[in-house]
């Protein structure tokens, strides 16, 4: 699965007093998108060469290759057990190392903060950079200067981690009860005294959640590290996958995936056990207080006490999983000397008629499988939503094989696609085509449950037919939460777009392996130029619409 800058949200009921855009606006912004949705798709379509018996014959090989990789071979299963375990020990180290770094970054980039005014540019300028470029990006670039194994991966998660949880962090920040600090600083508290002492005690909660969703995106993100050479699980994949072993392939597919499941009912339990997230609003730190407990209450008490043994067992393990890479020092010693070699590469960029084809390809195909997997998605969340849905058995098994598609990672489809169908745009818009349904279909399911009944009730009660109260009741309500969503998957999509050429299938990812590989660090630094300004073009483009429509 994808990392996100944040997970969508239905929106709140509107306020009587907020003012919305005018009617004719709202209307022109939806239009402009459904249209600019239909043209790219069609545009994304002819440009693969993909048509009805294309996708045929195309869904016809993948079926074979399938057949073909049954029953998955278990064998070796002390070796497998190992990437599994390095492929967590990847994910813990590299979220610590995160959470370090974006503390004090979430801190400068927040605009409470009040030190030097030309830090908190260069901090939100880092926060962007990083969270721009795909994990799997770095992970070549680190391969490079860090050599093969863990410790690039584990650079790799934390350095694309920091854009999300210092971003998340710093709005945490921002939101936090200002009185507290700006008592402290009228008692003559310095800034960094002020930001321990009262602001991340207040945001403590909100961090807690944070690093636990990202946790989640990190580990599943480190299953397919090892395609690049930076340690995991994915490292078996590709060498199965490489020696043609399909019934080995099959076999790491489904420990991905079964890993991958566990987690996530994991990371649900502990959520809900540390209440990390749960805020009934206020500013931060308040709401997640407990029920009849002040905001400055002191003393210890069992949650306190649970609270700093689940801090320093967190510590322990950190450090743990640091020791367990165990980094190779002669390689660590050279590893300077690459950097210099990489970073005085990157200058000028060699931007090219090659580079920008390949950016556009995998723009059309980010946005054509969102678009497609986004209609996709909306009749999967129909049948899936309980207020929606024509029978509930149907419910519980569409939403039982959505959670399976979403339990393969985007890479591992394109791995398979592209063996199946050979290399090119077709397999890698196949593969987001799939998670994108998948995705789309979770975050419209949730928000069709989350919709106001009474409409769909009254109009039900007077005799209209399921579609009719689904047309006047439902849809009127569920087309904000439609277009958030969908925009959401769509800028999920371009960010995976870009590395799935490195497994063959289309756009940047392979251009960029291979500059790396001839050490043309030049085309490099053109590439990750061009990445930042889509990505962040696309994330400008949906937070017009959403202030618009929303």
């Amino acid at each position: 699965m994808t990392d996100t800058t944040s997970a969508p949200r239905a929106p709140a009921a509107a306020d009587p007093g907020t003012l919305r855009p005018p009617w004719s606006v709202r209307a022109l912004v939806a239009a402009g998108l459904l249209v600019g949705a239909v043209a790219v798709t069609w545009l994304t379509f002819w440009w693969i060469g993909l048509s009805p018996v294309a996708l045929a014959a195309g869904l016809g090989d993948t079926a074979r290759l399938l057949s073909r990789m049954w029953p998955p071979d278990l064998s070796g299963a002390g070796d497998v057990a190992w990437m599994i375990a390095e492929t967590l020990l990847i994910a813990v180290a590299g979220t610590g190392l995160a959470v370090l770094a974006s503390v004090p970054l979430a801190f400068i980039a927040a605009r409470t903060h009040r030190g030097p005014r030309w830090l908190r540019p260069a901090a939100r300028m880092v926060v962007v950079l990083t969270r721009a470029v795909p994990t799997l990006a770095f992970a070549i670039l680190f391969v490079r200067i860090f050599g093969l194994g863990p410790p690039a991966g584990a650079l790799a998660v934390a350095v694309h981690s920091v854009g999300m949880i210092a971003k998340l962090l710093a709005d945490a920040v921002e939101e936090a009860d200002p009185v507290p600090a700006e008592a402290a600083r009228a008692c003559g508290a310095g800034e960094v005294q002020v930001a321990v002492s009262t602001v991340l005690p207040r945001v403590f909660p909100a961090l807690t959640a944070i690093v636990l969703y990202r946790l989640d995106i990190n580990i599943r993100t480190s299953a397919v590290l090892g395609v690049v050479g930076a340690g995991g699980i994915g490292v078996a994949l590709q060498t199965a996958l490489g020696s043609l072993n399909y019934h080995r392939a099959a076999g790491i597919i489904c420990v991905i995936v079964v890993l991958v499941l566990l987690l996530e009912v994991l990371s649900v339990a502990v959520r809900r056990r540390t209440g990390a997230g749960r805020s009934s609003g206020g500013r931060t730190g308040t709401a997640a207080l407990p029920a009849g407990r002040a905001p400055y209450d002191v003393g210890w008490d069992r949650r306190r006490v649970l609270r700093v043994a689940g801090t320093a067992a967190t510590g322990v393990i950190f450090l743990v999983s640091l020791w367990f890479l165990d980094p190779d020092v002669n390689r660590l010693s050279s590893a300077w000397t690459n950097l210099r070699g990489v970073l005085t590469g990157m200058w000028p960029p060699a931007f090219s008629g090659e580079l920008l084809m390949a950016v556009l390809e995998s723009l059309l195909m980010a946005l054509g499988a969102a678009a497609v997997g986004a209609a996709c998605g909306l009749v999967l969340a129909l049948l899936t939503a309980v207020n929606t849905t024509p029978w509930r058995p149907l419910s519980s098994a569409v939403r039982m094989l959505l959670v399976l598609v979403r339990g393969v990672p985007d890479l591992v489809y394109a791995l398979l696609f592209v063996a199946a169908l050979g290399l090119g745009p077709f397999a890698g818009f196949l593969a987001l085509w799939i998670s994108s349904t998948a995705l789309a279909a979770k975050f419209f399911a949730d928000s069709l449950e989350q919709l106001d009944p009474l409409p769909h009730e009254a109009l039900t009660s007077v005799g209209a037919g399921r579609w009719q109260a689904f047309a006047a009741g439902i849809w009127p309500q569920f087309v904000p939460s439609f277009t958030g969503n969908g925009l959401f998957v769509a800028d999920l999509a371009l960010r995976e777009s870009i590395v799935l050429g490195i497994a063959g299938a289309g756009g940047i990812g392979y251009l960029m392996q291979e500059s790396i590989a001839t050490l043309r660090y030049d085309t490099t630094a053109a590439i990750i130029i061009a990445i930042t300004v889509v990505v962040y073009a696309i994330e400008t483009l949906a937070r017009f619409a959403r202030r618009h429509l929303l």
